[in-house]
């Protein structure tokens, strides 16, 4: 009983240390040659449209969209204003399966560049 108990153990608490972390680093940085707010402008109408309810708050250098998740700490968009346009970085949480294909998130992200 005990052999079993000790590996039950360490799974369990991996899988609730990155249930409970936010991600510190972005999953993703992009590049775009529009402004932060052009960008967010594609991105806003391509969320919603995939069923999914951003909210977008807006400062004169930098745009954020944050889309809350229903299993996982809420995904977030920031752009910021660059000389040469906007630097776009996302920081997603994805479920374990979904890990291998970009997620609804990552691809609106990437067609609106």
């Amino acid at each position: 009983m005990r052999s079993l108990f000790v590996p039950v153990m360490a799974v369990a608490s991996l899988l609730l240390a990155g249930c409970a972390s936010a991600p510190n680093d972005p999953t993703l940085i992009l590049q775009t040659s529009k402004a932060p707010d052009v960008y967010v402008q594609c991105v806003v109408p391509k969320l919603q449209k995939n069923a999914l309810t951003p909210t977008v708050s807006q400062s004169s250098r930098h745009v954020r969209v944050v889309v809350t998740s229903k299993i996982a700490a809420d995904n977030v968009l920031e752009a910021y204003k660059v000389s040469t346009g906007g630097k776009v970085f996302l920081y997603e949480r994805k479920p374990l399966a979904s890990t291998f294909k970009p997620s609804r998130f990552e691809q609106v992200a990437q067609e609106c560049l």
